[in-house]
């Protein structure tokens, strides 16, 4: 059978390079996502930057550590707790101490991102002098890089300064010292201690110190650390960043390689159940010689071996191509750190060869078996009309696909509706749906088909008569070329409509709770997260003392934070939390409250949200505020879930160390809005705040899909819509192979060349709309789910369609494919028709 198989492949290699070129653009795909996601799954050894060349370091405490039943449970504190003044001057006696302290700075013409430390701490770094001398006085400092010069005078929110000496910037942050007593004036905390004595005497000191042991208790963490070697790097800003970065990029990948994944797998075995099937009268053929339904199985199956294992092997060789291309986009668009780059990892090509190899023999198996069946009186049939396509196992797995495409949501709508808001119920939710549509298109398709041609059917001509009932008969052909688009319209549609009908709702919840007329936000951008990173000190008291002598302004400042709750007795749940005054709270925002009032909240309470395990008004619940210090509050009133990012309310007692980071302002009584504004504008201009309305807050902060949840979505259609159009082209090619007698034979009945390309080409846009239309019931059936789950949830808002998006695909889609069918027609009609018509198969 091997042999006949390979004598097959040479005489029907078009039908077989369609095949290969589906199969080996699958793999690719598998194998680029693969890799790319094998290069996301562990950060690189970050070696220390500000402190590599300090010997010690003493670190306050920055970890909670709460123990559980199952062990303990560990997370990083919001508000790190300094260096105990005690155990510093316990330190002192081991020998040379330097005190470092980093806080935020804003300079006219500055850097974003600007922070203040001691000049002593430069030379840990290691910083030197590029030009000018060390600061000495008050108000003199020393800058990195090259955005001032010694001799400038810069504005700062800490006061003016006359740079003194530049230093090299190196990379890692954008930085002013001062002078160290200046320093300790501007934040009298100690964040880090480096000393400069034996490691092991460092940290017996600090096991042994009462302060220090004080801090842990409280804490419930390991309260200060002793860093030394790698662990340096611990005290640098944001020591997480490349992992964080990490799990963002392999989030992206992730979707998208599950979507490509998919999709890779859906076309490639539709490609090769269609191969198979165009060939039923040859396998007739074969049985009037003699050949058994084995053999026909085992040739069917070999030559799909042979295919999968050429295609397989190309595909891996494009992914180790294309991996490093998608890589260094990544980079480009700021979408992964500039490190990122392809590993050394074999596994995404054996993941991918392997999965090529399945899905190429798992096409063929089901159509091998048909092929078998297949009698010899299939060799002298020439109808063109597919009969039998509804197997009982097609009707089995698309009728349970379909129900769990639907049974899962409505599942979920009764038990946990917040989980169809989720990133990855809305990517996978379509494609049992997809997966459905293609088993039971023999079903779907010809009565969609005479629906969608009902009106050109009756048009003068026969042109639209012949397009409905060739779509209709040959509903194989139909199905294969209408699965790219299907799957194609079906992901743009779900995916993009459903982060537009996610990001309605959030606006509106936004919109409804927001009662402020102004929204005063800290620099870095509206949504109040602009200044209060690592370093980051909002608004000062001053600032925010000016807002409130502005006439006619009803001020609420809020400040972020975080609390962590233990559930279930195991899990240390994160909750985002704001504090504010309930007065001014209740004044400037409408929370969206299910029990209790705004106005019952105090130091001894706090605001909660469903989701929360005890969220009885009155019940008490034991946290852990952001600095790690545990206390038991009081429910004060609870919050429905809505879309998920309500968080939680305390006041600014229970939230240590969170600075100002955002003003709502009311209009008082008669208050003229154009002054009320210029003023706020004039208070918070100096310290860089910006003053919002309303409606343009609302519009700057949402909808606010990440970044690189999008930009995922558009590189998995893009993907998507690059290999369906090849698949679409591909599929239309190998089924034009097999209708030159069909044309020939429209010819010799009259038909023009012109008239059999129209019909051609009609033929391709309407098995185009057949894709096109399972696609958008697919998505919005998808939608409606979400849509329920909204209004489950207290955040209704409009199921939006992406139409733009879903006609650019479905034209994309059309025009592919009357290219891909046309050409190929035209080609089959420049010999003469009668010669044509006895073409042998």
């Amino acid at each position: 059978m091997l042999s006949v198989a390979l004598r097959t492949l040479r005489s029907r290699w078009t039908t077989f390079a369609g095949s290969f070129i589906a199969l080996s653009l699958g793999v690719g795909l598998i194998a680029t996502m693969g890799l790319a996601l094998a290069a996301s799954l562990d950060a690189p050894e970050r070696r220390p930057e500000r402190f590599a060349k300090a010997p010690v370091v003493v670190k306050g405490a920055d970890t909670l550590r709460v123990p559980t039943r199952i062990g303990d449970r560990v997370a990083k504190l919001a508000s790190p707790r300094p260096v105990p003044p005690s155990l510093a001057r316990e330190l002192a006696a081991l020998g040379r101490t330097v005190e470092d302290r980093t806080f935020a700075v804003r300079a006219q013409g500055g850097p974003a991102g600007l922070v203040g430390h001691p000049w002593s701490t430069a030379a840990f770094a290691p910083y030197r002098l590029d030009a000018g001398r060390a600061p000495r006085a008050a108000d003199e400092a020393v800058a990195t890089g090259d955005w001032t010069a010694p001799g400038r005078r810069v504005r700062t929110d800490r006061g003016t300064v006359t740079i003194v000496g530049t230093v090299r910037d190196l990379g890692f942050e954008q930085a002013l010292f001062y002078p160290d007593d200046r320093a300790a004036r501007l934040s009298p905390e100690v964040d880090h201690l480096v000393v400069d004595a034996d490691p092991r005497a460092v940290r017996e000191k600090v096991a042994g110190s009462a302060d220090a042991a004080g801090s842990a208790e409280a804490a419930g963490s390991a309260a200060v650390r002793v860093l030394t070697g790698a662990d340096r790097k611990d005290a640098d800003a944001d020591p997480d960043r490349d992992s964080e970065a990490l799990i963002a990029v392999n989030a992206m990948l992730g979707t998208a390689a599950g979507v490509t994944g998919f999709v890779s797998v859906f076309v490639v075995a539709s490609t090769f159940a269609f191969a198979v099937a165009q060939r039923r009268r040859e396998f007739g053929l074969l049985r009037t010689a003699g050949a058994t339904p084995g053999q026909i199985r085992r040739m069917v199956l070999a030559e799909a071996m042979v295919v999968g294992v050429v295609a397989s092997a190309a595909g891996c060789a494009l992914g180790a191509r294309g991996a490093p291309r998608l890589a260094a986009w990544l980079v480009d668009d700021g979408l992964a750190p500039r490190w990122f780059a392809i590993g050394t990892d074999t596994w995404p090509y054996q993941l991918a060869f392997w999965t090529g190899l399945f899905v190429a023999l798992s096409g063929a198996v089901a159509a091998s078996r048909r092929a078998g069946r297949t009698g010899p009186v299939e060799a002298l049939r020439d109808a063109a009309v597919n009969t039998g396509t509804m197997t009982r196992g097609r009707w089995f797995f698309g009728a349970g696909l379909l129900l769990v495409g639907i049974g899962l949501p409505v599942h979920a709508l009764l038990t946990e509706p917040g989980g169809l808001l989720g990133r990855k119920s809305y990517t996978s939710g379509p494609m049992p749906l997809i997966v459905a549509c293609a088993l039971l298109a023999p079903v779907l398709v010809p009565p969609l088909a005479r629906l969608l041609a009902w009106l050109p059917a009756r048009l003068p001509g026969a042109t639209g008569l012949l397009v409905r009932e060739n779509a209709a008969a040959g509903v194989r052909r139909t199905a294969a070329v209408a699965a790219p688009v299907l799957v194609t319209v079906a992901l743009t549609g779900s995916l993009l409509g459903a982060t537009a009908t996610i990001d309605g709702a959030q606006a509106a919840e936004i919109r409804q709770r927001t009662t402020a007329d102004f929204v005063i936000s800290a620099p870095g951008g509206p949504g109040g997260s602009g200044g209060t990173g690592a370093g980051g000190q909002g608004f000062d008291a001053a600032t925010v003392e000016r807002v409130r002598r502005v006439p006619g302004a009803v001020v609420s400042p809020t400040a972020a934070s975080a609390v962590h709750v233990l559930e279930d007795g195991v899990a240390l749940i994160r909750s985002d939390a704001r504090a504010a005054d309930p007065a001014a709270l209740a004044a400037t925002a409408r929370l969206p409250l299910a029990a209790g009032r705004v106005t019952d909240l105090d130091d001894r309470s706090i605001i909660v949200t469903e989701e929360w395990e005890r969220h009885t008004v009155g019940e008490s619940v034991d946290i852990w505020r952001a600095d790690g210090t545990r206390t038991s509050l009081r429910v004060a009133a609870v919050m429905r879930i809505g879309t998920g990012g309500n968080g939680v309310y305390v006041t600014p007692r229970n939230a240590p160390g969170a600075p100002v980071d955002r003003i709502d302002v009311s209009l008082a009584e008669g208050a003229d809005a154009s002054a009320v504004a210029a003023g706020l504008r004039t208070a918070a201009g100096r310290s860089g705040g910006q003053v919002f309305t309303k409606d343009a807050w609302v519009a700057a902060s949402y909808p606010e899909t990440d970044g690189r949840t999008r930009t995922g979505f558009l590189l998995v259609l893009g993907i998507a819509l690059l290999y369906t159009g090849i698949s679409l082209a591909n599929t239309l090619v190998m089924a034009g192979s097999d209708r030159v007698r069909e044309l020939a034979a429209l010819r010799l009945a009259g038909a023009t060349a012109p008239q059999v390309l129209r019909l051609v080409a009609a033929e391709a846009l309407l098995v185009v709309a057949v894709g096109a239309v399972l696609g958008t019931l697919v998505a919005v059936v998808g939608l409606a789910g979400l849509w329920g789950a909204l209004g489950v949830l207290h955040a209704g808002s409009p199921l939006v369609l992406p139409w733009g998006a879903l006609g650019a695909a479905a034209g994309a889609c059309a025009v592919l494919a009357t290219v891909s069918a046309v050409v190929p027609a035209a080609l089959c009609l420049r010999p003469r028709p009668v010669e044509s018509a006895g073409t042998r198969e």
